[in-house]
Formats: C-alpha cells, structure tokens, sequence
C-alpha cells in the first residue's frame, strides 16, 4: 500500500506541472509516475491527479508500445484540444454524485429503508444499485467518486469498551496535572500494563515479512497449547520521561505480585540508574486487570516495594472503559508487535531478543528478561493485611488516585 505521504508528492508535482501539460503529456507524465511507483502506482496517482485509472494505464500501455521511445516524433496534430474527450459521468449526470451520498448516508444511518443496511458497501453493490435507480455506472467509477468524497477503505477499530463515565475527561486533567508535576520535579513516571499472552512453538503470527519466493515459514495449523512450551505473559513498564522501556516475560499467571516484581526489576535494572535522587514514583495504569485499583494484592504488594526501594508510590488510574488511551500502548507494545510480526514465537528466548531489539526512529530503547517465577492465582488478602497499607487517597476519585507511603 502506498502511503498518504507519497500520494500527497505525487499531487504537489502534478499540481506545478498541470497547467503546461496538454492532454497526452498528463496522460504520459502520469502514467511514468504510476510505473515508478509499482504495485499500487495506478490507484495512488489516479487519487493524487484526478485522472481515470483508465487514462493512467492507457497511458502505460502507449509508453510501452509507442515509437516515441526509438526517438520518433509523435504528430502534434493529433494531440487532444483543451476540453476535448468524454465528459465526467458527474458532468452528464448531475445527480449521480448526489444518489451514491444518499444511499451512503442511509446506511450509516442504519436506516431500515436503505438497500444497504443488510449488505457489504462494496463498490459493486454501490454501482448495482445506483444502476436499479437509473444511473449505470461501474464498480470502478464509484471507488472513483468515493475518492472525490473523500472516503476509504476502513476496518473496525476497537476503540468502545463501554459507558463512559462522568468523570472520564477530570480524570485524564487529573492525571496529566500529576504526570507534569512528577516530571518537573525530576521524579520518574511510569506506564505500565501486560500485553496479550503469547503461545510459545510454531505457532502462525500475524503480519508478513520479507522472504525468498515462495519459501513461508510453515507453522501449525491449529492453535492449541503446547503443554511442554507453555505461553509468554510480558508484563511491560514504560518510562514517560526518558522513552525506555522494561519488559517482564512471565511464564505462569498474571498477578499482581508479577506486576509488582516488574516493576521492581525495572527500577533495579533502569529505573535507579536515570533517577538516583529519586524520592517518589507515579504510576499511571488501566483501572482492571493485574494492577486493577479495586485489587487488595496489588496494593499490599505495592506497599512492600515501597519499603524495600524507600519511595512514596502514587498510583493514578485510567476510568474504567480507556485501557486503550494507557501511554505504553501505542508507544511501546505497537511497536513489539510490529517487531515480532510474521515471526513464530518458538521459544522463550525468540520472545525476550524479539522484545530487547524493537527500537524506533524516535529513540525507544526496551530490555527484557524472562522472569521464571511461580505466581499463585487465589491469594486472599485479610482486612488485616490491608490495614497495614500506609495509604493515602486523593480528594479526587480516591479509587483512582492514592499514594502509599514507604514504612522504613
């Protein structure tokens, strides 16, 4: 697929060339830019110039049979007057445009009535039913005046995990404020989250790679357990302040004693080194899972590394329903996953080197190590282990917000 970056080029060349082109000079300069660009370069420079990606590969199809290429002078004469040539289906057809929004909008709507609500809106079922209503057109011309509308193929995405609550936006300012505040004191901030458990053996992984022809990695056809491999549960903490990232690579559950061991092992291992002076670390976190605000382990958890490294730890949660807005999703785990795409993950130590040499062009750096510790799932905390925490909760949304003080 070519990008967005490369379209917009193309147009910014074609826009400072167009007025000195006649007609079959466009057609030519268009189509050497689609060969150019390759697979995809027809599409790309229709969107980038206007022109048909009949005209386009019309145009390859001259460049590649014409005597102009030995040296031999076209006819002037034959080259098209300004305005000459088929009409736009838009021009003879003035309401075509308006029919395809009609049937769009319908849709999107989720109105009963349309004759696309039980349907794909694929550009052929777009085309038959404009054609039904008396304006016959070709799957290829609407994909064309999609593009005029300015739409695009678009997957789902996941971004609805349920009601928003009240308080969404003051949480985020909350937590922002807090961030800034650690940051300009010099204290460290953290992000931090377990990413999808992985199957270890030959396993398919999604994404491609490049290979020899003809040579893909052949890989299993069901997705079943290995009981003696086992799975990957990398639980990562990420660093707001200086882009560096630590990953735990876990082989057992998903604790809250395996997310506090992360964090520990990240500040033995990094953490201490960028913040010697240290006296405090803020946390930010999703409201569930292993580091959830309503789980009693994390927080009794959380308070014995408070003693051990000597640091008031505050803790500031997502609301509940924006896991996806946690920093170290898109800053550091895309970024795994890019790294690991197309490559089964057949062993524990594929997963920790795929882990330890992601890196990017903004300068993310990332260690990782396998962490072979058990983490029994079931553990009760009594109301007297939890009355030993030295916790403060914030005067705003003290569920989300508190600070547990180290007992040295």
């Amino acid at each position: 697929m070519i990008d967005e970056e490369t379209i917009s080029l193309v147009k910014t060349k074609y826009d400072s060339l167009a007025p000195v082109m006649d007609e079959r000079v466009r057609r030519y300069w268009a189509a050497s830019e689609a060969q150019a660009l390759g697979w995809g370069g027809v599409s790309a420079v229709a969107r980038a110039t206007g022109l048909s990606q009949t005209t386009i590969k019309a145009g390859i199809a001259e460049l590649q049979s014409s005597p102009t290429l030995s040296g031999v002078a076209l006819d002037p004469s034959r080259t098209r007057r300004p305005g000459g040539g088929r009409k736009r289906l838009t021009e003879t057809d003035p309401k075509l445009q308006r029919e395809l929004e009609k049937l769009l909008e319908a849709s999107t709507r989720g109105d009963p009535q349309s004759p696309l609500r039980w349907t794909s809106k694929s550009s052929r079922h777009l085309a038959d039913e404009l054609t039904k209503k008396g304006h016959p057109v070709s799957h290829q011309t609407v994909i064309d005046l999609l593009l005029d509308l300015d739409y695009s193929l678009q997957a789902n995405r996941k971004t609805k995990e349920g009601t928003d609550h009240p308080d969404r936006d003051a949480q985020f300012e909350h937590l922002n404020q807090q961030v800034r505040a650690f940051q300009k004191r010099g204290q460290p901030v953290i992000s931090v989250d377990t990413k999808k458990r992985e199957l270890i053996g030959d396993f398919k992984q999604k994404g491609r790679e490049w290979r020899p022809q003809k040579t893909p990695i052949p890989v299993r056809v069901h997705d079943f357990k290995d009981p003696k491999l086992g799975h990957a549960i990398p639980y990562g903490v990420y660093d707001l302040t200086t882009n560096e990232g630590w990953v735990s690579v876990g082989i057992d559950h998903d604790t809250a004693q395996f997310a506090v061991e992360s964090i520990r092992r990240w500040w033995l291992e990094m953490g201490c080194l960028v913040y010697p002076q240290a006296t405090e670390l803020l946390i930010t976190a999703d409201a569930g899972g292993s580091n959830g605000s309503r789980l009693r382990l994390w927080k009794v958890a959380l308070q014995g590394l408070a003693n051990e490294l000597g640091l008031g730890i505050t803790v500031c949660h997502f609301p509940p329903g924006t896991s996806k807005w946690n920093k170290i999703e898109h800053r550091m785990f895309c970024h795994i996953t890019e790294n690991w795409r197309g490559k089964p993950l057949v062993s524990r130590a594929v997963v920790v080197n795929l882990i330890g040499h992601t890196k990017t062009k903004a300068g993310l750096r990332i260690k990782a190590k396998l962490d072979l510790n058990a983490y029994p799932t079931g553990i009760k905390v009594t109301n007297d282990e939890f009355a030993g925490v030295s916790l403060k909760k914030d005067k705003f949304h003290g569920e989300w917000n508190y600070t547990i003080s180290p007992k040295l």
